[in-house]
């Protein structure tokens, strides 16, 4: 049965109208266009119980503590902040009036567009709540991208956001699927990217966060998503920001393991090549959803178990996952340049390439500009390819890109990238490690 979607105004309104709920809302960066939302359905003072926004840094350190790494739109700064507003709901209210109160501290931290245009408009939001009279307190904690090209409609959008963020939390706790698919409620498509959902708590207890964040991906809230070697879900930004990164591609439901035999040898070649701090390097094992992604966005919950599953053992190897939508290479390397990255490695086999630079596998007329599409996203002065060879058993020898089957048509170009290191061989490899493709 279908969901009702109710419009922002009457989320904002059911709240107001618990009389149970009560709480607080601290907003820096874009306005206080959540609380307004609450104050212009009505009865707003059944549930708010302050509002505030420290937009002068000295306010706000004075309130909140001094943000060491300076960077106060980050999740260390939006903890802080629920932190601070819960301990004062509950240090401070009490009595006859109180004792049936559910409390809540809501919170976000956000940059919009600048005036120039220039920057990333981006925020972290969040609730922390009792779901039971007196009882622990629960998170749900999102990181988003405004994508909208006007400050204004940013800030709405950002209204929106929270009010489906704490009717979500009241409402929709038990039900993590419907709760991740409420937070877009009432906003137009391409008008935000939810990147993150991380929560804590004992209503989250048997939660699995690593399907909620791939859920993200599967109705196309986001397009990747990371996971350290512990398991826990990273944000893309902060954790890929200006670094060397190497990435090696793998499908879904692939039953072996990586080939980290010649994975790692891209591995160190890519140290070599680049001079990288080996500190600054990030390496990525993804996995890819692409291919399971029909045109709705529809993922059963065998499909998304079997990457949540896949993701934890992979990272029980001592790797960072990322699982992805992007079907082709320069897809990816089009969203990693967004991060600003010193140097990019994409480790991927040479039968991709045999994949791409032969015309056979597209329509004649359109296989020059799905060409050019790809050379021209995928490689830059700091991207390169890796490419690990395998073995033909029908010609029974080893392919590598210098016996690559290559279209007539598309040899001046690969010759190009080959011979300007754009595309890299994989050197210096033991032929008991080469599979068969």
């Amino acid at each position: 049965m279908a969901r009702e979607i109710f419009e922002t105004k009457r989320k904002a309104l059911k709240i107001n109208l618990r009389p149970e709920i009560y709480g607080t809302f601290a907003e820096i960066g874009a306005g206080q266009e959540v609380a307004r939302n609450f104050f212009e359905a009505g009865a707003a003072s059944g549930t708010i119980a302050k509002t505030m926004s420290a937009y002068d840094m000295a306010f706000s350190d004075a309130i909140y503590g001094i943000e060491e790494s300076g960077r106060y739109v980050s999740r260390t700064r939006l903890l802080k902040m629920l932190a601070h507003e819960f301990e004062l709901l509950t240090e401070r209210l009490h009595g006859k009036k109180y004792n049936e109160k559910k409390f809540f501290a809501f919170a976000d931290t956000v940059t919009t567009l600048n005036f120039t245009k220039s920057n990333d408009p981006h925020g972290w939001l969040g609730i922390r709540f009792q779901h039971e009279v007196g009882g622990p307190t629960n998170d749900i904690i999102i990181h988003v991208r405004l994508l909208d090209s006007d400050t204004r409609l940013q800030s709405k959008v950002l209204g929106i956001l929270g009010v489906n963020l704490v009717f979500a939390a009241y409402h929709y706790a038990n039900d993590q699927q419907t709760m991740i698919e409420s937070l877009v409620d009432n906003l137009s498509v391409g008008s935000v990217e939810i990147d993150l959902v991380k929560v804590s708590g004992p209503i989250f207890e048997n939660v699995n966060e690593r399907l909620l964040n791939l859920y993200l991906i599967a109705k196309g809230f986001a397009h990747a998503a990371i996971f350290r070697p512990d398991g826990k879900a990273a944000q893309i930004k902060d954790f890929l920001y200006k670094k060397d990164i190497i990435i090696l591609r793998t499908k879904y439901r692939q039953k072996s393991l990586p080939n980290f035999d010649l994975f790692n040898l891209a591995v160190e070649q890519f140290k070599k090549n680049t001079g990288a701090n080996p500190e600054n390097v990030v390496v990525l094992i993804e996995i890819l959803m692409a291919n399971v992604l029909d045109e709705d966005l529809n993922l059963t919950s065998d499909d998304l178990k079997y990457f949540a599953d896949r993701a934890e053992f992979l990272c029980s190897t001592g790797n960072n996952i990322m699982v992805s939508s992007f079907r082709r290479n320069n897809h990816l390397a089009e969203f990693i340049k967004t991060l600003k990255p010193r140097n990019v490695g994409i480790a991927t086999n040479v039968s991709n390439l045999r994949n791409i630079f032969h015309s056979e596998n597209y329509n004649k007329e359109q296989y020059t500009n799905e060409l050019l599409s790809y050379i021209s996203g995928m490689f830059s002065k700091n991207v390169k390819l890796y490419a690990y060879p395998y073995l033909d058993k029908k010609q029974n020898q080893i392919v590598t890109t210098k016996n690559l089957d290559v279209s007539p048509e598309a040899k001046p170009l690969y010759d190009f990238l080959i011979q300007n290191k754009y595309i890299i061989d994989i050197e210096n490899y033991d032929e008991k490690y080469v599979k068969t493709v």
